[in-house]
């Protein structure tokens, strides 16, 4: 429960370098941002930490740079700012933006490389080895993928054959995890949420012959990376880079925030990478005798019927939802959808409507009416003691149904217009008889519009805030301009 808990640890995924912000990734954000914002009215700011960041390392930056006719640092400098102007845009409250190109990440990666390789795996043999690998690789996934994932011997993700290729790597010994990954993942030490997902995980350890996976890759091959610590004729892998960041970010092995906020409580990703952070993440940090952290995956989305894509020209920045929308607005539309975990399809088409049906007709006619009414037929006077910081949807919050939140919420603003509508407090007011039951009615409705603000504040701060402000003056008086604007 939250009044136990002490901390609170976020991280989304670290959005890789080689492409700009666009829906996806500012839906996984906006989740974070939500639990975030959650947590910290439940148990202070100073115990919630959220950390998001971009991944800069690899053969596609390194690619993407070069088209550019850009160094790659230089490109990764460019193209991690648009993720910090994305969120900066969307008002995401995280505490560090994490760049694998900063030295202290770089420093802390090779500090674990070398655990690692000093390390023993359960059955006594070393953590790290070195050998040949034989096989495909896929440059688009920037990862080494099996002959039974590929789809008309083409990688399923972006539809190209993979690589044949031979070279000389270094090894994690995931082999000898295995069995305790299963046992982590079947006791619930590892937490993989839906259950669609720990089910899918557990299917690809008992029906995969899964290899050791590599951890470098030669110079020649990937020539943009943290250089192997022991090998100077290595790079390490992207992915042990990466998924390091969850603990370089906190200061690992000493950091007073590693030592207060790991093992992470919400670590967020997509699909795609589940293998990644269910298999080979636990691993690493089963080798490292560290506590494993709980995981959250959403599904696949498409956007309006169709696979984002480039090539269609259908990929949205988030920029763009908030020049219309405006911030707060635009994690509304996105949240208020669909169910977290499932496969998803955003309609953008769908988002005037949504808007001018809640947000216009709904939450902002309802401060309108009520705060008018209050105005006029209580001289803005309301006894404030009556209003409890009560919140609705806390629950589903806690359990990331976001959708559901927002959705207990709107049935109490659906309930106080109809509450208004069947009263009648304007034709009320006219008997003076009537005034003890149009000041209850009125007091009731305030104090269910402070429960709303109140509630909203994880999804909405500022028009929350707004509301609060409103309700907790002196004297209430209907806003100057609507709290939403109808679109034009």
């Amino acid at each position: 429960m939250v009044d136990k808990q002490k901390k609170f640890y976020i991280t989304t995924p670290i959005y890789y370098v080689n492409d700009k912000p666009h829906i996806g990734h500012a839906y996984t954000t906006i989740v974070a941002d939500v639990l975030a914002r959650f947590y910290r009215s439940q148990i202070g700011e100073d115990n919630v930490y959220f950390l998001t960041g971009t991944d800069e390392h690899g053969a596609k930056v390194a690619e993407a740079a070069k088209k550019q006719g850009l160094e790659p640092q230089t490109f990764t400098d460019q193209v991690s700012e648009t993720f910090k102007d994305a969120w900066k845009n969307l008002d995401i409250s995280y505490n560090y933006f994490i760049r694998t190109t900063e030295e202290k990440h770089k420093e802390i990666v090779v500090d674990i490389l070398d655990k690692l390789k000093d390390a023993k795996t359960p059955l006594g043999n070393a953590v790290i080895y070195e050998g040949d690998y034989h096989g495909l690789y896929c440059v688009g996934c920037e990862k080494f993928i099996l002959e039974s994932e590929l789809v008309n011997g083409k990688c399923p993700d972006h539809n190209k054959e993979p690589e044949k290729l031979v070279e000389k790597n270094w090894f994690f010994k995931l082999a000898d995890y295995l069995l305790r990954v299963k046992q982590a993942i079947e006791s619930g030490e590892l937490v993989i949420y839906p259950e669609t997902r720990k089910n899918e995980v557990l299917g690809l350890i008992n029906k995969q012959d899964l290899p050791d996976f590599s951890i470098s890759r030669s110079k020649k091959s990937v020539p943009w990376g943290i250089d192997l610590p022991w090998d100077d004729s290595q790079k390490t892998y992207v992915w042990v880079d990466a998924l390091s960041n969850y603990i370089t970010a906190l200061g690992y092995p000493d950091g007073k925030d590693f030592k207060k906020f790991w093992p992470a409580d919400a670590q967020f990703l997509a699909l795609d990478i589940l293998k990644f952070h269910a298999v080979y993440w636990p691993a690493i940090l089963m080798a490292l005798d560290l506590p494993l952290p709980k995981l959250y995956i959403h599904g696949f989305f498409t956007l309006d019927g169709k696979k984002m894509s480039k090539t269609l020209g259908n990929v949205i920045s988030p920029n763009e939802l908030v020049e219309k929308y405006g911030s707060e607005v635009s994690k509304y539309l996105i949240l208020s959808q669909f169910s977290f975990g499932s496969e998803s399809d955003i309609r953008v088409e769908e988002f005037p409507n949504k808007y001018n049906a809640d947000l216009v007709n709904g939450l902002g006619n309802l401060v309108n009416r009520v705060t008018n009414m209050v105005e006029q037929y209580l001289d803005g006077e309301i006894d404030h003691k009556n209003f409890k910081d009560n919140r609705v949807g806390s629950e589903e919050i806690k359990n990331l149904r976001f959708r559901e939140a927002l959705l207990t919420i709107w049935q109490l603003i659906q309930k106080d217009n109809v509450m208004i509508d069947e009263n009648k407090p304007w034709l009320l007011v006219k008997d003076e008889a009537n005034k003890d039951q149009v000041k209850k009615l009125l007091e009731e409705l305030s104090s269910d519009l402070y429960i709303i603000a109140n509630s909203l504040m994880p999804f909405m701060p500022h028009k929350a805030q707004e509301i609060i402000n409103i309700l907790t003056a002196k004297k209430i008086k209907k806003p100057e301009s609507p709290l939403f604007a109808r679109l034009k």
